[in-house]
């Protein structure tokens, strides 16, 4: 298994190429999501936002409107809760207002606790395989048809570390990551022949968020890069003609 290294120091200005594009964005009221909904927004994108805080989606919308990017979409939508009605419902939506979806970046996560297997809770257990696996596949499924309508569709699914190398206490968010990176790899390979979607996995490594202070509470905030930092990666990936990637932003220190 290769890792692409995406050193977001030394890459070249891709974003004029998602002009008049649609994209949606899970998790788009998280540090990493929010970061680029804006980024791809005032690039002259269309985004659709998706996360179950109402108020951190009008945040994220408030940006890209002020920054003269185009009108988003709203979608307040819990995906511990969400099921394959909703997620057609949804794709629906988007065929009447778009006809087409050019691209899913997935941010949206559960991290789950820093706890022993032996000892790790069910409940929380079962709801990050649900936000961090059962969800991503479920949206992009209903989405496939609109995705094919594009000349160039990218899903990107949010990845990590501890998604291919097992470490001790990361528990739920580790198997759940383990089993998207092969769920990214299958549909890369089913997906590849016969369409224009494309498929990759992003490792942004240690990212500045609210979601990783609670698991690290100790840890300085000023020690750990800022969302934007990985953005370039995103845009790297949703502009190029990479398949299959398993990738990671280096260059972001």
């Amino acid at each position: 298994m290769k890792i692409t290294d995406i050193n977001v120091s030394n890459l070249p200005s891709t974003s004029e190429t998602l002009q008049d594009r649609v994209y949606l964005i899970t998790g788009a009221a998280g540090a990493v999501g929010s970061a680029v909904a804006v980024a791809v927004g005032i690039s002259g994108a269309t985004v659709i936002l998706v996360d179950r805080n109402s108020r951190g989606i009008d945040a994220t919308y408030d940006q890209i409107t002020e920054a003269g990017g185009a009108e988003p979409i709203k979608l307040e939508l819990d995906l511990a809760s969400t099921g394959l009605p909703q997620y057609e419902e949804m794709a629906n939506l988007i065929k009447t207002e778009f006809g087409r979806l050019d691209g899913i970046i997935h941010c949206a996560v559960e991290p789950g606790t820093l706890t022993p297997l032996s000892q790790y809770p069910m409940d929380l257990l079962n709801k990050a395989l649900l936000v961090n696996l059962s969800a991503p596949y479920m949206l992009t499924l209903c989405c496939l048809d609109l995705l094919r309508e594009s000349d160039n569709a990218c899903v990107i699914f949010s990845s990590a570390e501890v998604a291919r190398q097992g470490k001790a206490y990361w528990g739920a968010y580790s198997i759940s990551g383990f089993a998207l990176e092969g769920l990214a790899q299958i549909w890369a390979d089913e997906l590849e022949t016969n369409t224009n979607i494309r498929i990759n996995t992003l490792d942004t490594g240690p990212v500045r968020s609210l979601l990783r202070a609670r698991i690290f509470p100790g840890e300085d905030p000023a020690s750990v890069p800022t969302a934007d930092s990985v953005v370039p990666g995103y845009i790297y990936l949703l502009a190029s003609d990479v398949n299959g990637a398993i990738a990671r932003v280096t260059g972001n220190e």
